[in-house]
């Protein structure tokens, strides 16, 4: 039998220690509050107007509470998403703290000042969260029926589409944004507000739409009139390791992150900015989406 010495056996062990330690310290500390990532996409969604090219700055899952979300990060995070210079930013659920493990909570007037920087000439549009509905500043905190962040984005300038629909012209060209409310958690355990029929109800010519959803399940429920879906909640799996995404995608049906492309329908997911139940990621920063609409085709390779 072959033996390993003490010495060996300690710096194995020892070396292991070290390998936690810094592990739990990138995961904990480095990547959920002070990476940021800008995540570009450019996409050519099925019945989206030739010509009309929109970018927008997506935002989601805020998670606002100290020392992890604090408003100052708040606040450079919308530095960098106006530095994109983007037609229209998107909002999409969850500015509500996330966990508990905190120092304090950050309430809807502390975080809606560094929002009401945002800046884009088509304006600011977002729908709620599950966790803007379920609790107050924090988990455990009673719940207002999210009437507190209904106040905290419109004190940031930002306009909520909750099952409602709003038509935007860029260049001469029209097109809905349409939000939808949230799907798992409505107001003190009534049923979920989300009615994508009555928000596309709003819609009243035949412009090419856009869909906001904090969850990504709406895109699967949406009918063919919608050319694009934007949704958040998930954040990209939060820990990306094989184990843990494996998980994810189980409870989400593969609509965890990304890029996603279904009978020719498109579908993006943000990783978000905060964090849920622990204010732990890894190899999934805390991301802005930086997103190109455009109605052009792209063009083939050439050989």
């Amino acid at each position: 039998m072959t033996s390993i010495s003490r010495r060996v056996f300690l710096q194995t062990v020892g070396g292991a220690a070290w390998a936690s330690a810094a592990f739990g310290s990138y995961a904990i500390a480095l990547e959920p509050g002070f990476r940021l990532e800008v995540t570009p996409y450019h996409v050519f969604p099925r019945g989206w107007t030739p010509g009309l090219r929109v970018r927008a700055a997506v935002l989601s899952d805020i998670h606002a509470c100290e020392p992890w979300m604090s408003p100052s990060r708040i606040r450079a995070i919308c530095e960098v998403a106006n530095a994109l210079q983007p037609d229209v930013v998107f909002l999409l659920g969850d500015y509500s703290g996330g966990h508990t493990f905190m120092t304090q909570p950050v309430t809807p007037e502390q975080w809606s000042e560094p929002l009401s920087i945002l800046r884009a000439p088509l304006g600011v549009y977002a729908v709620l969260g599950n966790h803007d509905w379920m609790h107050g500043p924090l988990p455990g905190m009673p719940s207002d029926d999210a009437e507190g962040v209904k106040r905290g984005l419109a004190l940031a300038g930002a306009r909520l589409l909750e099952n409602d629909a709003a038509r935007l012209v860029k260049d001469g060209a029209p097109f809905w944004v349409v939000g939808v409310g949230d799907q798992i958690a409505g107001p003190r355990g009534l049923p979920p507000t989300a009615d994508i029929p009555k928000a596309l109800a709003r819609v009243s010519d035949d412009a090419p739409a856009l869909l906001l959803a904090h969850e990504p399940h709406a895109f699967r429920l949406a009918p063919a009139r919608v050319s694009l879906t934007l949704a958040g909640h998930t954040h990209g799996g939060q820990i990306n390791i094989p184990y843990v995404q494996n998980r994810f995608a189980r409870v989400f049906d593969d609509l965890v992150y990304g890029h996603i492309v279904e009978d020719g329908r498109d579908l993006i997911i943000s990783a978000g900015l905060g964090t849920s139940h622990a204010p732990v990621r890894f190899m999934r920063p805390p991301e802005i989406v930086d997103l190109t609409i455009d109605g052009a085709a792209p063009l083939a390779a050439t050989i």
